[in-house]
């Protein structure tokens, strides 16, 4: 696949990115760039290596001699030294292209973009040429899925535009059987985990799977560049490069019939694809039920193929127009629903137009259930029955009323103005009643004007042959003014209703969306639009479902579901009520009156909205269930990974010393003795003091943890937090301690607090750095800041930080169990203040604790009440130990 890249803005032409794409690890991406490397500087074109990763892979190493190499960027992290991609020396240096490996890398903290494919970006403004590679399974779009079928999380990703942007994109592939082979050959990894891969990654359905995917994400790319090529030389032949079944769908009953007609047919063919479409006319006079459309999307979606909506008045030819631009090689369409009598009049239908019209492309005409059975074409507008009585009579009486009053004035007016009258009088008909009316109105004028004013008078026959040719014009002109009429009217008030569904469902949008309570601000919204009394949601009867709104489906005594008024419309008997299905165990039910025909179009497009509700509703209920029992599941997993480690750990070191004390084979002196006792003392007290953590946090869960709040001084409760830290770390300085006034706070709590947060901050700071702790006011709250200077902490990894059993970046698991900045969070919010984290300025994390002001000293404090469980921000903490400072989170 290939893209024509433009020149910039200042006239440098970008630069072209070709991409080696790789099926899985191992199928020798690398080794092909390289290769193509060669080629290209064989021909004399300034090729350097700016990155890339060998693996220790012999091969590969060998395809570096002769090439020029980059220097690479070295940078620090967290005490590591990492070698990065260095732009500015690619950028410098000014190759024609530029070799930069592995696409989907993060880069180490310090540069100036996070991801390798930014720094490629750069290059390729620059008018660099670059060739890069990178695997399937970095690919954004697929993460997922590659998640689910090796269960390995990809967290290197890159966003699948950057690579369909590419000039090239070269597959490169390797059947499952010659990988491993490889791999068992040590041609991709060390011996040592040669064995642990074939068993896990790369197993032989794990590899398959992998490839399947790439051949597949790779034809879609290719396909673009087909289109973009036919498109650009104006091809419109259909090229049948894949079975491509195009569908099309009116809205009617057989749209499941035709979609699954059509999804066979797409079977037949690997790889076979299925579109479905809807021709809306560009008046915006709906026909179809929208109802109708949103199922059969649902069905075409379930089945794996896309719908669409083109908008065109010419039925055939925008389907058509449709197919090609979608290189379509079959088209499905049903049937007529027309009668045999309706064809004859009417003539050529839409599936015989566009069989003829087709070119290359395969019609299938599929019948159904409702072909033949269609109703005769409407003569004109279909008007109430008082109003098409009255056109019939005028179309009778009013051309003999005319004929009295023109008969006396016979001597003043000549046959042409007669004709025009008459003409007005049946233009008028057309407009009371229709066309049909107005048929009947034409022929009785036509006969009275023979008769009372052609010569000779008093007689139906007609002496001048121009009169004969007259009356035929009459007859002709009245017939077809009588038609544009009553189509002008027709379409003037199917414009009207159309724009008066689209502002209701335009309404109905809008309260939904501004609604809190969904389906209740659905079923107001209803009652409101169609002026009824009452709109409920009862369960469906049991004597079974509907065809079609307005039947009687809800029986007074059925249960209502959800009802916005009182009393629900279910229950008042006897009241007219319009009923429509809602999903397959609800009904719709209005009360007030009978809707027409006419409107129960847009109710059924109401009742969609509502079954969609439901089924959200329903699903978010089925969500909030599981969440506690998956939070208490993930809850329960990570407290049986951590405490099997961190009690065993200083358990063991207990029971050792106290059984090397009590063993009789070995005499220790006083001095081992005492060594003895204290590791088991200082074991002991750990722990003790992770026992306190887990208990203290279920009490925070539960609420019942007791807070004795009172005016706490911090210049008294810092130094016993700093006392009572017993590892080594950096030192602390503090600021404002003194001046700030008093906190509303439980001292214990408080100094732990202090002390989990101070903790984490030390075991952060690099050696030899200080931790800063500053204090200051901000109207009735007091801020206390903890500053270091350590790697900081990504925004998106910031509420990670406060969950337990969290160690963020932290791989030493001999520290706790990852409480510390949980405990200490829900702690402070149980006391009514805050803790959260900020950016330290040049670098590192600030922890933000925020406590209210002690109140002016008037009375004793009493005792508080029970604390309430942290909010949501604390989720799902938690509790602080008394005993000793906590372990941190990061």
């Amino acid at each position: 696949m290939a893209r024509n890249l433009d020149p910039g803005a200042d006239g440098v032409r970008p630069g072209r990115l070709r991409v080696y794409l790789g099926a899985a690890p191992g199928v020798g991406k690398t080794y092909r760039m390289l290769d193509e490397a060669r080629r290209r500087l064989e021909r004399g074109t300034d090729v350097v290596v700016a990155y890339v990763e060998c693996h220790a892979r012999p091969g590969t190493e060998h395809m570096l001699h002769g090439l020029e190499t980059l220097p690479r960027a070295t940078r620090v992290h967290r005490g590591a030294e990492f070698d990065e991609l260095d732009v500015d020396a690619v950028l410098a240096r000014r190759p024609q292209v530029a070799l930069v490996d592995e696409l989907a890398h993060t880069n180490v903290p310090g540069g100036r973009h996070a991801k390798r494919w930014q720094d490629v970006d750069e290059l390729l403004a620059a008018g660099i040429d670059v060739i890069t590679t990178v695997n399937i399974q970095h690919l954004e779009s697929l993460n997922d899925v590659v998640e689910k079928i090796t269960g390995v999380p990809q967290r290197e990703t890159v966003p699948d535009e950057v690579v369909r942007r590419a000039h090239q994109i070269e597959l490169v592939d390797m059947s499952p059987e010659a990988l491993r082979r490889r791999m068992a050959h040590g041609n991709v990894y060390g011996a040592e985990k040669v064995d642990a891969a074939l068993s896990n990654y790369f197993r032989i359905g794990n590899l398959t799977a992998l490839r399947e995917l790439a051949l597949l994400w790779v034809a879609g790319r290719v396909d673009e560049g087909l289109r973009d090529y036919r498109a650009a030389h104006g091809i419109r032949k259909v090229w049948e490069t894949r079975e491509r079944v195009v569908v099309a769908l009116t809205g009617g009953v057989e749209g499941g019939t035709l979609i699954r007609r059509a999804a066979r047919i797409a079977d037949r063919t690997v790889g076979g694809e299925i579109l479905a479409v809807h021709v809306a006319r560009s008046d915006g006079l709906a026909g179809a039920s929208p109802a109708s459309l949103a199922e059969q999307r649902q069905l075409v979606e379930s089945l794996g193929g896309t719908y669409h909506v083109v908008v065109g008045d010419d039925v055939v030819t925008a389907l058509l127009d449709f197919a090609r631009a979608q290189d379509a090689t079959q088209l499905v369409l049903g049937i007529s629903r027309r009668g045999r009598l309706t064809r004859f009049l009417t003539g050529r239908g839409i599936g015989e137009t566009t069989t003829g019209l087709s070119g290359d492309i395969d019609v299938h005409m599929v019948t159904h259930e409702r072909a033949g059975h269609g109703r005769l074409p409407s003569l004109g507008r279909r008007h109430s029955r008082r109003r098409t009585i009255a056109g019939f009579a005028s179309g009778l009486a009013l051309p003999w009323l005319l004929t009295l009053v023109l008969s006396h004035l016979r001597d003043g007016v000549n046959l042409t103005s007669v004709a025009l009258l008459f003409q007005l009088a049946v233009v008028a008909v057309a407009l009371l009643g229709g066309v049909t009316s107005a048929l009947l109105a034409s022929l009785t004028a036509s006969l009275l004007l023979n008769y009372y004013f052609i010569p000779p008078i008093g007689k139906f026959t007609i002496a001048q042959p121009n009169n004969v040719l007259a009356l035929a014009v009459f007859a002709c002109v009245a017939i077809a003014v009588a038609s544009v009429v009553d189509r002008a009217a027709r379409q003037t008030t199917r414009a009207a209703r159309a724009t008066a569904e689209a502002e209701t469902l335009s309404e109905l949008a809008g309260s939904v969306l501004r609604g809190a309570d969904t389906v209740p601000a659905l079923l107001e919204r209803s009652r409101i639009a169609f002026g009824m009394q009452a709109a409920a949601l009862v369960r469906r009867a049991a004597d079974g479902p509907s065809d079609g709104p307005g039947e009687t489906i809800a029986r007074s005594e059925a249960p209502v579901l959800v009802s916005p008024s009182a009393p629900p419309p279910a229950l008042v008997p006897d009241a007219p009520a319009t009923e429509v299905p809602v999903g397959e165990d609800a009904v719709l039910v209005l009360t007030g009156r009978r809707l027409p025909a006419a409107d129960q179009r847009v109710l059924v497009a109401f009742a969609a909205h509502a079954a969609a509700a439901l089924d959200r509703e329903r699903l978010a209920r089925a969500a909030a269930e599981l969440e506690p029992i998956k939070a208490a599941d993930r809850m329960r997993t990570a407290l049986l990974a951590a405490v099997s480690h961190d009690l065993r750990t200083p358990l063991a070191a207990a029971l050792a010393s106290v059984g090397s004390l009590r063993s009789p084979d070995v005499a220790f002196s006083a001095e081992d003795e005492a060594e003895l006792l204290a590791t088991a003392e200082d074991s002991l007290t750990k722990l003790a003091r992770l026992v306190d953590n887990l208990l203290d946090m279920s009490r925070l869960q539960a609420g019942v943890l007791t807070l004795r709040l009172q005016p706490t001084d911090l210049g008294e409760e810092l130094p016993r937090a700093l006392d009572s830290l017993t590892t080594p770390a950096a030192a602390v300085t503090t600021s404002g301690i003194e001046t700030v006034p008093a906190v509303l706070a439980d001292p214990p709590l408080l100094e732990r607090i202090l002390a989990n947060v101070i903790a984490n901050a030390q075991r952060h700071t690099p050696a030899g750095g200080t931790v800063s702790v500053t204090a200051s006011t901000l109207a009735d709250r007091v801020e206390i800041r903890v500053i270091d200077r350590g790697p900081g902490v990504p925004v998106e990894h910031r509420d990670r930080v406060f969950q337990p059993f969290q160690r963020l970046g932290d791989t030493d698991n001999t520290t706790g169990l990852g409480l510390g900045l949980a405990l200490s969070r829900g702690l402070a919010e149980a006391m009514g203040g805050t803790l959260d984290i900020e950016d330290t300025p040049g670098g590192g994390a600030t922890l933000l604790l925020t406590l209210p002001s002690a109140p002016a000293p008037t009375a004793p404090t009493a005792p508080a009440p029970v604390a309430q469980a942290p909010t949501a921000s604390a989720a799902p903490v938690v509790a602080t130990p008394v005993a000793g400072p906590s372990e941190g989170a990061r």
